[in-house]
């Protein structure tokens, strides 16, 4: 199954990282935010990734340009009076990734919209580029099949200023909203599953996934909640990069289930 990334924003919030690369090129040691979320769906065997990129979204192509060699050792020999290269222990991850431009001002369904052509007509998964977590993603997979809706999406009970779910008894979306700053309601973690039938709700490069397409979707009874009860986390500032920093630094980063 496909894995869709939004990877586009210009992660204002993080500023003093994202001034110079795109947000899910910020690292976690060593490696950028984006990797670890990548190493989540390659762990569960889904290893093909369509990255929506926009802002400096040349740095996350030249990332996977040289990402072979950038994990390998490498001998370079001018002995002979021209370079010779050996790539020693090399890993090389099984991932197919397209990186699409999306634009610089794209909101987020126009960017899912963009990447269509890629997608194909089938179920795909999707998530932000900059929140780490530990759902099972095939369980998460089961669960959407299960009920036959468009769309799952991952929730979380955590006291953050997310999109937030109005969930009923049958684990059914009953609406959805933008944040309120009294919530402390079950919030979007990303992490979702959509049938191509999503593509319908999207429209132009102003589309804001999270309000009308989503709001529509839980008022036809299309949206579904996974509640995920486990580690989830977005690095959307400087003190959560370093809350995630420490928790990668002890050994025991809750997502790294690889």
């Amino acid at each position: 199954m496909k894995v869709v990334l939004l990877a586009g924003g210009y992660g204002t919030r993080i500023s003093e990282e994202s001034q110079f690369k795109p947000k899910p090129l910020i690292e976690l040691g060593e490696m950028p935010v984006l990797w670890h979320i990548m190493k989540l769906y390659s762990f569960y065997g889904h290893n093909e990734f369509i990255i929506c990129a926009g802002y400096k979204q040349h740095m996350i192509k030249e990332f996977f340009a040289d990402y072979f060699l950038n994990s390998a050792d490498v001998t370079f020999d001018f002995t002979g009076g021209r370079r010779d290269m050996t790539v020693h222990h090399s890993h090389a991850e099984p991932w197919k990734v397209t990186v699409v431009d999306t634009g610089l001002g794209t909101m987020t369904g126009g960017r899912i919209r963009r990447v269509r052509e890629y997608v194909g007509d089938e179920t795909f998964l999707m998530t932000y580029g900059d929140g780490v977590c530990d759902v099972d993603v095939n369980r998460l997979i089961d669960f959407h099949r299960s009920h036959g809706k468009t769309a799952t999406i991952t929730a979380v009970l955590l006291r953050q200023q997310k999109g937030v779910l109005d969930i009923g008894g049958d684990n059914a979306v009953k609406s959805f909203r933008e944040k309120n700053l009294s919530d402390g309601a079950p919030i979007n973690a990303g992490y979702m599953v959509l049938e191509p039938e999503i593509f319908d709700y999207l429209d132009g490069d102003g589309c804001v996934f999270e309000r009308e397409p989503m709001e529509r979707l839980a008022e036809e009874g299309q949206l579904m909640s996974y509640m995920h009860r486990g580690f989830w986390q977005c690095m959307d500032t400087a003190r959560e990069k370093e809350m995630l920093e420490k928790l990668w630094a002890s050994g025991n980063a809750p997502w790294k289930v690889w």
